[in-house]
This record gives C-alpha cells, sequence and structure tokens, in this order.
C-alpha cells in the first residue's frame, strides 16, 4: 500500500519555512504548520501576521513541492468565535491546505456541535474540511464523543481526527473506531506511548506534548487501532522527543520518525 505522509508540526515545533525544509529532506509528502497556538500564549506563527515568512512559506511549497496539509489550531471552547479563526482559514486557503484541526474544549456539547458546524461553514469556501480531534484531558474525551459532535454538526467537510496517543489513552474502543463513517476520516496521526497507564493529568499532558514513542517502542495497540481504520488514510507522523531532539537535532529527528513509521505503517497494512 502507498501511504502519503505528512510531518506534523507537534513533531519538531518549527516555523512553516523550516518544516517544509527538513520535511523535504526528510522525504515527507505534505507538512502540518501551527498558525495559532494550543495553548494560550503558546507558540504559533501567525503568518497573516509576518508576510515576509508568509512570502517564504509560499516559496519553499513551490521549490520542494512539499504542500501544507493540516493547519492548527481551532480551540473550540466555549469563548472563541469564528471571526477569531478566519485570518486562520484564509491563510490556509492561500496556502493550498487540505483541513485544519479543532481541538473539542467546550464542556457544552451543544454549544461545541454549533461552533463546529459554524466553523465548518465557514472553512468551505476555502475548501478545508475540519477534524475534529479529541484528547482524554479534554471534554471531547473519546473517538465515540467526537463522532457524535461530528454527525450532529452535519457538515459535509466536517470530520473525526484519530491520534494513536488518545486512542490508547482514553475510553475509546476498537468498535468505536470502526464505527466512524470512512467518508469521515481522512488521515490519522500515529505515534506510540508507554503501555503503563497515566496516572496524572501531568504525566497525559507530558507524553502526549514532550516525549511520545516511535511506532512499536510502546504498549499501544497500533496494529488493532489501524486494521479498524480505513485502508487509504494519510499518515500524520506526530512524535515529539524533547529529549531526543536535543540529542540528534532537529532533521536526525524528523528522518528518523518517518523511516520507522513507514517501516511500522507497511507491517500494519500488510497484517491486515
Amino acid at each position: 500500500m502507498n501511504r502519503s505522509y505528512c510531518l506534523s508540526y507537534l513533531t519538531l515545533e518549527l516555523s512553516p519555512p523550516e518544516t517544509i525544509t527538513l520535511a523535504a529532506e526528510a522525504g515527507y509528502d505534505s507538512v502540518g504548520i501551527r498558525l495559532m497556538p494550543a495553548l494560550a500564549g503558546g507558540q504559533a506563527f501567525p503568518l497573516w501576521e509576518d508576510p515576509a515568512m508568509l512570502r517564504e512559506t509560499e516559496r519553499l511549497i513551490a521549490a520542494t513541492g512539499v504542500p501544507v496539509f493540516d493547519i492548527e489550531i481551532a480551540r473550540i471552547d466555549g469563548q472563541t468565535t469564528v471571526d477569531a479563526w478566519m485570518p486562520m482559514l484564509e491563510t490556509a486557503g492561500r496556502l493550498g491546505a487540505r483541513t485544519v484541526i479543532a481541538a473539542g474544549l467546550d464542556g457544552d456539547e451543544s454549544r461545541m456541535t454549533d461552533t463546529f458546524a459554524a466553523l465548518c461553514e465557514a472553512a468551505r469556501p476555502h475548501r478545508l474540511s475540519v477534524n475534529l480531534e479529541f484528547t482524554p484531558w479534554a471534554p471531547l474525551n473519546s473517538a465515540a464523543a467526537a463522532t457524535r459532535v461530528v454527525a450532529a454538526a452535519g457538515q459535509p467537510n466536517g470530520e473525526v481526527l484519530i491520534d494513536t496517543i488518545h486512542v490508547a489513552r482514553s475510553d475509546t474502543s476498537l468498535d468505536d473506531l470502526r464505527a466512524i463513517p470512512a467518508d469521515r476520516m481522512s488521515y490519522l496521526q500515529i505515534c506510540d506511548c508507554p503501555s503503563e497507564p497515566a496516572t496524572s493529568t501531568e504525566e497525559l499532558l507530558f507524553t502526549a506534548r514532550e516525549e511520545r514513542l516511535l511506532p512499536g517502542e510502546g504498549g499501544a495497540d497500533l496494529q488493532g487501532i489501524i486494521n479498524a481504520l480505513p485502508a487509504d488514510l494519510i499518515v500524520s507522523v506526530e512524535i515529539p522527543s524533547h529529549r531526543r531532539i536535543a540529542e540528534m537535532g532537529h532533521a536526525a529527528w524528523a528522518k528518523l520518525c518517518l523511516d520507522d513509521s513507514r517501516r511500522a505503517m507497511a507491517a500494519f497494512d500488510a497484517a491486515r
């Protein structure tokens, strides 16, 4: 099977030009970039505020042939409205990106569903889908919940994003994954994590944001997860490791993550 591989922003946490350059050198097919922060005060690169970096990003996309696949991140938190996301959506459209990631952080599911629907409507003119991601520490904390919100929103460009670490560490079963309609998924994020359950939210966050494992290094049921998902999904390599980047550098880590992910996915696909 000929999978397509995307270098996720979180793996390296670099600017769009740096990410595209290293992705091209390593052999990735596309990249993810972060235009709005995942946390208040967190790192992001709002290219609409930096025309020089925006032009350099466009130049590198053309020069390397490595496009932007996903854009981060729309925080659906019960307070932020679509107006705040419009510069990100417009920039994503200008760059030719395919999807925007949304985080389900609103404790009111009905309101979250309405906001997600409005975000999808705003994204559609820019030819963008919106991938709703669940995380075990957030109000939207399972694949079943994400599927429910996307279905209730009823938007043709609404999708569910599956990250293997969040499947492994949430109340999500393989049957929950099988229940997601195939046309509501376009890609998955791959990594591994320790087999031991996290004992605190702080540990969950540390592993997810700073020290994930390469496929096969941990105890997640990656084969089961891959078997439960459509066979044609794009693979986003999302494996942050601050320790190993400090040891080997960004370029070597990006290449190792891609090589190991390709080998693992080839084995998983062969065993389907």
